[in-house]
């Protein structure tokens, strides 16, 4: 069996938040094959944690995939500050007389952005609505490495670490089987001393956001990294969830025409043609100029203007958010722009440095939590997303009543669809069949 039909067949995905089958991103011809282990979102660990206990598997693994695609150079990226992980990878690569680099990076957000990677090791833009194959390379996030080495070994993804932080008792690492519930996740951590609390799930700047009465009932996915406890009227909690009409009359009242949000957008600064400021600017219009509103489309949600650059406080992401549904909704997409883009000087000068970016999101408290050692969660059920992952859920393959084994085929999608195979993740029975499958367990732990 080649390695695209192993991966295809372990449904794997990219595990760094974005869910694209990784089958289909992977049946590619590339020069460069970059690996995505730099973690730029505050508070998060879940990487480091991988590549300290995973990185024989990573190394291995890339060398295959690097056949695979036809890389040239196959380059992990990591922050500089990661010491300790960057000697790890350093022993391991020398070791097994590996070609693989490393690409160290600035302690800056969106560090981990693909488009700013892409960049910055290849020095060549990615056009507007485009991905790094346009110009040679593809990237996968280190997690998913660790799940390609996983199918070589002919087992699927059924596992998923995560970071638990923020208002808990006890910050930890957890691995957990893919369907635990946020709440049993938050169990792990010694749960929050607050009556009443918010749970981003992935980070701060981009994560969603679930409450506390709703976390048995919200379920983790393949992609999921991180869980942070905030209180429910937390700064980022807030900002997150402030209506939208609320964010247009703000937005048509108080915004001044700084420009600091174009300026410090980082999509402008590659080059794109997004100008959040005459986004903003059209709003407060009666007439509004579609070509500009259009620019709304390239936006990636990183939510730099809204946190870092906004002097009124008001939401550009939010506004580009709002336009970009507004857009769908007539048909209207984005347009692949040309190679040929000038980024713009300013560039090397407008990265976020990270630590000013957790005092702006008001996080500093949780800032360099210790995090315990791994966990290993064995819960009574799981209920699993036949959706776990970008484009068409998988269609079950299981009724109520069936009994399964762990890594077992539950749902399955064609090879060449825009989707990804999803597996039991514990042993048990059967319990519900919607959009999702319940499994409740027969006490074996495997």
């Amino acid at each position: 069996m080649d390695l695209l039909q192993k991966i295809y067949e372990a449904g794997v995905v990219g595990a760094g938040g974005a869910g694209f089958p990784t089958h289909i991103k992977l049946n590619c011809e590339v020069e460069y094959f970059i690996i995505n282990a730099v973690e730029c979102e505050p508070l998060m660990h879940t990487d480091k944690h991988i590549i300290m206990n995973k990185g024989k598997e990573i190394i291995l693994a890339v060398e295959e995939i690097g056949k695979l695609v036809g890389a040239n150079q196959c380059i992990i990226a990591i922050k500089e500050k990661n010491t300790k992980e960057i000697k790890h990878l350093k022993e391991i690569i020398e070791a097994l007389s590996s070609k693989i680099t490393l690409f160290t990076m600035g302690d800056y957000y969106p560090a981990g952005d693909e488009q700013m990677m892409v960049y910055e090791i290849t020095g060549k833009p990615i056009p507007e609505a485009g991905i790094p194959l346009d110009v040679g390379a593809v990237v996968s996030n280190v997690g998913s490495i660790v799940n390609i080495y996983d199918a070589m070994m002919d087992k699927p993804v059924v596992d998923r670490f995560l970071t638990v932080t923020g208002d808990v008792k006890n910050p930890t690492m957890i691995n957990v089987p893919v369907g635990i519930s946020v709440k049993a996740c938050i169990e792990a951590a010694g749960g929050s001393a607050l009556a009443e609390y918010a749970i981003i799930i992935g980070g701060p700047m981009m994560g969603t956001i679930i409450d506390d009465h709703e976390a048995e009932n919200h379920f983790i996915k393949k992609m999921d990294g991180s869980l942070i406890v905030l209180p429910k009227d937390h700064f980022v909690v807030e900002r997150k969830r402030k209506p939208i009409d609320k964010i247009i009359n703000e937005t048509k009242t108080a915004c001044i025409q700084c420009r600091y949000c174009t300026d410090m957008c980082h999509r402008y600064l590659l080059g794109h043609q997004l100008r959040p400021h005459k986004i903003m600017r059209n709003i407060g219009m009666s007439d509004h100029d579609e070509a500009i509103m259009k620019e709304a489309l390239l936006c990636c949600e990183c939510g730099i203007c809204e946190i870092y650059a906004c002097p009124m406080g008001l939401s550009p992401r939010l506004v580009n958010v709002h336009v970009k549904k507004e857009l769908y909704k007539k048909g209207v997409r984005p347009e692949k722009g040309s190679l040929d883009l000038e980024v713009r000087d300013m560039m090397a000068y407008r990265k976020i440095p990270s630590y000013r970016l957790i005092s702006r999101l008001d996080l500093l408290e949780y800032y360099g939590q210790p995090i315990d050692e791994c966990k290993n969660l064995t819960p009574e059920t799981v209920t699993i997303h036949l959706k776990q992952h970008i484009g068409k859920p998988a269609t079950e393959m299981v009724s109520v009543g069936d009994v399964v084994t762990k890594g077992q085929m539950i749902g399955k999608v064609g090879r060449d669809e825009l989707g990804a195979n999803v597996h039991a993740s514990i042993e048990g029975t059967v319990i519900e069949v919607t959009e999702k499958i319940t499994i409740k367990s027969n006490g074996v732990v495997s």
